[in-house]
């Protein structure tokens, strides 16, 4: 038997930048129910602390502040918000066709309500609520928007689920 020495990584943290990060915790603490790991605090260009001299070699010399977070889901996933004085305070146009990051995805069995939520904070519906598998299984989803433009997706039910054939079949 041939030994596999490749196996599936675990998912850690994402970074997502935002022009206000006390309003961008708020969001995601109140609307997600993500929990605030570290408050927001400001993180100077300095080579004698370690995450100075981290942020050094990631974003190179050009800045002297920036403010950060740390927010966990509920499975643990880190959400690791930036803000930077000097930065664009729009979030880029929505473009799914270049090469980049284009959504992250969070999971709610009551996507209606999410949505609601996310409508009454200041954040956007793209679509309407659509179905997979409408004649299959209950499995519903719908692009968002957070209230600083950063686009993300919605799914009723796990990602393994969504796409397994034998899930909800007769």
């Amino acid at each position: 038997m041939k030994k596999k020495d490749n196996y599936p990584r675990s998912f850690s943290h994402i970074g997502i930048t935002v022009p206000d990060i006390h309003k961008a915790v708020e969001f995601y603490s109140e609307v997600m129910g993500w929990y605030v790991i570290m408050e927001p605090s400001i993180v100077k260009k300095e080579k004698e602390t370690a995450i100075g001299q981290m942020c050094i070699d990631v974003f190179g010399e050009d800045w002297e502040t920036f403010e950060i977070a740390h927010l966990a889901t509920s499975d643990g996933i880190g959400v690791e918000l930036f803000s930077f004085p000097h930065g664009i305070k729009e979030a880029p146009e929505f473009n799914p066709f270049n090469t980049g990051l284009f959504h992250f995805c969070v999971q709610d069995p009551n996507i209606e309500e999410l949505i609601d939520k996310i409508l009454a904070h200041g954040g956007k519906q793209r679509m309407p609520i659509r179905e997979y598998y409408p004649k299959d299984k209950p499995f519903k989803m719908c692009y968002v928007e957070d209230p600083f433009g950063i686009v993300f997706e919605i799914y009723t039910h796990s990602y393994e689920l969504t796409y397994s054939s034998g899930a909800y079949s007769e």
